[in-house]
């Protein structure tokens, strides 16, 4: 039977919704407006009032916790750019400005100097110092400020990578802070907004890169993504090949390419019913405008409080590996203007579940079955990629999807998971140093040139099984280490700092006690209960470089062999036996039949990983030798 027209579009649950939807928005363009007309004298009065009324219901360790990092925090919250963030800290920025082919002006900034080499050229004529170039990229409704508006500069992957010896590049997406201004439009016009992620793919980032390399006279650069950066990296070397030869290694963290959808039910069956609903709520140009305002009249814990609520509602986030400082110095930071239509071409793709191009076609007022025979949203042609894809996602990232992405992306793709880490730990969780940063610091070391040679991906492969031996080494944390309340989990300090607190604190012998039961590992004093950083990494590296795909094969854990004590492959196939502890897992893992290549539990591999040697198949990878891939099995320690 054929739906009602017009009205059989949308079903009851989904009504409510939209009229739900109509009240709140039109709720919040009523206090807009009443805003707008109070005066500064006002508007002030009410700041004061919910101070103090936030401050009445807190407890007195947050008090004494916020007054500890009160200085910090407030000088990178008031801070006005970019430049003035990386003042800070006393590291020298640059702004650039390049023009799209479509006439948009974006923001650039670059970080090419260490501390005392302000003075000296970098990457600009003959007698200046040679540096590799690293291009960094936001997500959505962020811009380039979310890199640097951390707490502490030792967890600041800028700063880390300009210490390094890196000339490091921010990019800006049209419309949001640093690139609010074209030959063509005014952004009071419709026609400003009227962009989404075709025009990243195919203007602002790829005219970003040419600058830089032009500016740099630099042969290539790496790229690192967060969030919606990596969705714009894939779409852009898929639908530009010759990039492919520009960029030499792509990270991505926390991937974005096709989520599954949204937490909350009801906003998830609304923006998949019907995506084109966003035009009618938001208007057709920039989308949650009304950000900034509240921003300046909350007092800042309650409106990061109002943050934390709404990623818990729609995405279903906790944001507890995020200590409360940090909050309060990142969260004004956060948000950045995008257009309506960028959001709802992420609503389109949820709703295809296809990493597509923008669908301009309005949908028929009677749904035809048929329709889908005659028409086909052209896809970003992801597998085309010769570029070599590192991911590092989090466990608890409901945005993230690695089966269905790696599915779609090509064979050499290499993943790695986090456990216990959600969307934003990327940027400014507590452990971000040492759980994230190894492994950039692996894939920017090992692919330095664009030929993407099998030595290039071996000796990745190596360096990155050296870091997850020693990711798997750390000792459990105590549970007050993710508390919110500040006073309490930030003296626990680092990984190695809570190790040293244990007797025998050495990396080697905490790995030992890790093959045990939980008793073998001694409590830590004053500490009831213990809160375990799983590491359970998946690996999903086929073991092998583009040079030989046809290495690469999926193996069940009847195809593998037994370990005998010498470290030699025994020549009988037996079932592979799980040994368990508490502490840290020893059972391999595989992904389903579907997916492409192998998705190896690193971390849960602990006897193959901490000797520096793993063997799948008719290949073995090693972090002593540089691994050897189509080689015959063997086991050297």
């Amino acid at each position: 039977m054929a739906p009602i027209p017009f009205l059989g579009r949308l079903n009851i649950a989904e009504y409510i919704a939209l009229v739900g939807s109509f009240l709140l928005v039109g709720l919040e363009a009523l206090i807009r407006i009443l805003t707008l007309a109070l005066p500064s004298t006002i508007i002030q009065l009410c700041y004061r009032i919910s101070r103090r009324l936030f401050n009445r219901f807190r407890s007195q360790a947050s008090k004494k916790s916020e007054s500890k990092n009160k200085n910090i925090s407030t000088s990178i919250r008031n801070a006005s750019d970019f430049v003035d963030l990386c003042a800070l800290f006393g590291y020298y920025a640059e702004e650039h400005v390049v023009q799209t082919g479509d006439g948009y002006l974006l923001g650039l900034h670059r970080l090419a100097w260490r501390k005392g080499e302000e003075d000296q050229q970098v990457n600009h004529g003959k007698n200046s110092i040679r540096k590799n170039v690293v291009y960094m990229h936001h997500g959505l409704l962020m811009n380039s400020e979310v890199w640097v508006c951390l707490t502490e500069e030792q967890r600041c992957l800028p700063f880390k990578l300009v210490d390094k010896g890196y000339d490091v590049w921010f990019g800006n997406n049209r419309g949001n802070k640093y690139s609010k201004k074209s030959v063509h439009h005014s952004p009071t016009e419709v026609s400003f907004w009227d962009f989404s992620m075709d025009e990243f793919a195919f203007h602002d980032i790829p005219d970003s890169i040419a600058y830089i390399l032009e500016t740099t006279s630099a042969p290539s650069l790496s790229y690192i993504g967060f969030s919606q950066g990596t969705a714009q990296a894939f779409a852009t070397l898929a639908i530009h090949p010759r990039l492919n030869d520009q960029v030499n290694v792509f990270i991505a963290l926390a991937p974005a390419m096709s989520p599954a959808g949204l937490s909350n039910g009801i906003v998830d069956v609304l923006v998949k019913a019907s995506p084109q609903v966003l035009y009618l709520l938001f208007g057709r140009r920039s989308i949650l405008s009304s950000a900034t305002m509240w921003q300046s009249i909350l007092y800042p814990p309650i409106f990061v409080k109002t943050i934390d609520m709404g990623l818990s509602f729609l995405f279903g986030w906790h944001v507890r590996n995020i200590s409360p400082s940090q909050k309060l110095a990142a969260y004004p930071h956060l948000y950045s203007f995008t257009s309506t239509k960028s959001v709802v071409h992420w609503f389109q793709i949820i709703r295809t579940k296809s990493f597509q191009m923008y669908d301009d076609d309005v949908q028929p007022v009677v749904s035809l079955s048929s329709v889908s025979k005659y028409t086909k949203v052209a896809k970003f042609p992801t597998r085309n990629i010769k570029t070599p894809i590192v991911l590092v996602y989090g466990g608890s990232d409901s945005l993230v999807d690695i089966d269905v992405m790696l599915k779609e992306l090509p064979s050499h793709t290499i993943a790695t998971k986090i456990p216990h880490y959600e969307h934003l730990d990327f940027l400014w969780a507590r452990e971000v140093d040492t759980l994230v940063f190894p492994h950039v610091f692996d894939a920017l070391e090992s692919f330095c040139d664009a030929e993407h040679s099998k030595e290039e991906y071996d000796r990745y492969r190596s360096a990155r099984h050296a870091s997850l031996g020693a990711g798997m080494s750390r000792p459990p944390l105590p549970e007050r280490y993710f508390s919110d309340d500040e006073e309490t989990s930030q003296p626990m300090g680092s990984y190695v700092e809570v190790a040293s607190t244990l007797p025998g604190g050495s990396t080697d012998e905490t790995a030992k006690r890790g093959n045990g039961t939980s008793s073998d590992v001694p409590p830590i004093v004053n500490t009831k209960k213990r809160a375990r950083i799983s590491a359970e990494y998946d690996d999903s590296s086929e073991g092998s470089s583009p040079i030989a795909p046809s290495q690469v094969r999926n193996i069940s854990t009847n195809e593998f062999s037994d370990m005998n004590g010498n470290g030699r492959t025994s020549p009988t196939t037996s079932k592979l036996r799980s040994v368990r502890s508490s502490s840290i897992s020893s059972n391999l893992s595989f992904g389903d039949k579907g997916a492409r290549g192998i998705s190896l539990g690193a971390g849960k591999a602990v006897s193959g990983v901490s000797k520096g040697v793993e063997t799948m198949g008719n290949m073995t990878t090693s972090s002593d030798d540089g691994g050897s891939t189509g080689a015959k099995r063997r086991g050297k320690r």
